[in-house]
């Protein structure tokens, strides 16, 4: 595993290296200088509505795409010129998407990642909504927009996005004064803990969302006991019933896949062939109810799958895994998540006895859903470095994970290393788990917990942690409740 190279990037050279030249066209440039400042601004108190757009655009490389209006914030969507290669910064350049959520130069910030695109819709981290702060969220690289043209895909590692996010933080902190957190869902909050492994004084807390762990990408048997035993076996039983009978009528339910893809135009070249795709999609199912769904929605799944009509089957599997998910314009945005599955993070295996004999591929690799163009090669001792230094070195790092939730199933652990830390499990919560669903005594330890790192706990919480609560009221626009999950197409994804 590649060591930090804090300190030896001089942030000097690397400005001037990567100017604003590679703006996407008709963005606007910062021309005002740092020095026609207000000196409030530079103290850290609120300065007029239009400096705080003059400061962030002041900085090297900055560009406003768009700014956004909300009520109570300032919203801009930008782009930020990082190098494609932090080793070799002289080589060349890309357009990395931000957005910032500016409430306060006074408040803390939250350096939010999803670890894939990044919304230009305002929203709020549930920790950003907790201590009343700024959001930074920041676009995973080689995601489109932020892909570097040419695309060398060797770049496409943990430790470059890293540096991407501490060379936006480094830059930002100069306006941002106070503390910040980092925080994740899923994939996102697997990008949090690889950004504090490899640049730990840059954060003054993390806090993780269902971030999977997969320290050993050959061992998955908890993925299987987790599927034994999750849910109650009323509800087991049924998705096993639509998803053998997907299997079992899978001629007359792939005329309908085909018609579906001559309507839509959806071709099959990476994965190789529509019957591949069809089965990746009802090998999914199960997984993806999980991942997504509650005990509760068990009532919509077919209760007698045998007995159900061909179109009950396929509207079921579709509403759950998505048959676009596999098609080569499904796989095309998420192709640099397959990539890392494939290179470093690792993915799961399943057995999925329930089915016999009728899977004709198994769980496939992440190597099917790459174009064959790209050259991939796994470290195994990625995850490994990543996972002991968690257990060992963890300062202030919060995992919040979802009892069904299939992602949590092989989780972070803390070791006796670990210092004022925690690992919490939301009961009966999915892959939208959120502190907010904690039981009681929890979820104001750990809200308390996120305002102490983040400098905002009032004196009473001080006092009493019991007493903690967000300091932002609930804003149904920008905030997500605890269970709500964002969907898309594909569904074996973090």
């Amino acid at each position: 595993m590649r060591k930090s190279l804090t300190g030896v990037l001089s942030l000097a050279v690397l400005i001037g290296t990567v100017g604003a030249t590679g703006a996407s066209a008709g963005a606007a440039t910062a021309a005002e200088p740092a020095a026609k400042q207000s000196s409030g601004a530079a103290l850290g108190t609120e300065a007029s509505t239009e400096d705080i757009k003059d400061r962030i655009l002041a900085i090297p490389g900055m560009s406003l795409i768009e700014e956004k209006p909300y009520a109570g914030y300032r919203y801009f969507v930008l782009n930020y010129t990082q190098p494609v290669d932090h080793r070799r910064p002289s080589k060349g350049t890309f357009q990395q998407r931000i957005t910032v959520l500016h409430k306060d130069v006074s408040r803390p910030t939250v350096f939010s990642t999803s670890g894939y695109n990044v919304s230009t819709t305002p929203s709020r981290s549930e920790p950003t909504q907790i201590i009343d702060g700024n959001q930074v969220s920041l676009e995973y690289r080689f995601f489109t927009p932020s892909r570097p043209a040419p695309a060398d895909w060797s770049k496409l590692d943990i430790w470059q996005a890293a540096s991407d996010q501490h060379r936006v933080f480094t830059a930002l902190k100069k306006i941002y004064g106070k503390k910040w957190l980092a925080t994740g869902g899923s994939k996102g909050g697997m990008t949090a803990t690889y950004f504090e492994r490899f640049y730990p004084k840059d954060m003054d807390g993390v806090v993780a969302y269902v971030a999977p762990n997969d320290v050993n990408n050959d061992e998955d048997s908890a993925y299987d006991r987790f599927f034994r035993n999750v849910g109650t076996k009323e509800c087991r039983d049924k998705l096993a019933g639509v998803q053998r009978e997907a299997l079992i009528r899978r001629a007359p339910l792939q005329k309908k896949y085909k018609e579906q893809a001559a309507a839509n135009g959806w071709t099959f070249n990476t994965i190789g062939s529509l019957d591949r795709a069809y089965e990746a999609t009802v090998m999914d199912y199960v997984w993806a109810f999980w991942q997504y769904s509650l005990v509760a929605d068990c009532v919509d799944i077919p209760a007698d799958a045998k007995k159900a009509t061909d179109d009950d089957i396929w509207n079921s599997v579709d509403s759950i895994s998505g048959f676009s998910a596999y098609a080569d314009q499904g796989l095309e945005t998420y192709t640099p998540y397959y990539y890392q599955a494939g290179t470093q993070l690792g993915s799961p295996d399943i057995k999925q006895p329930w089915l016999g004999n009728l899977s004709r591929y198994g769980y496939q690799p992440p190597r099917n859903f790459v174009p064959r163009s790209i050259p991939m090669k796994f470290d195994r001792h990625a995850m490994r470095d990543i996972d002991s230094w968690v257990k060992h070195n963890a300062r202030r790092m919060m995992y919040v994970n979802g009892e069904n939730d299939p992602w949590s199933a092989e989780p972070f652990r803390l070791g006796r290393g670990a210092k004022d830390s925690a690992v919490y499990t939301v009961p009966g919560g999915n892959h939208g788990a959120r502190v907010s669903g904690l039981p009681e005594a929890e979820r104001a330890k750990a809200t308390a917990d996120i305002l102490r790192w983040a400098g905002v706990a009032p004196a009473a919480v001080e006092n009493d942690p019991a007493k903690a609560k967000p300091l932002a009221k609930f804003d149904t626009r920008l905030d997500q409740r605890n269970g709500e999950v964002e969907r898309d197409e594909a569904t074996l994804r973090p």
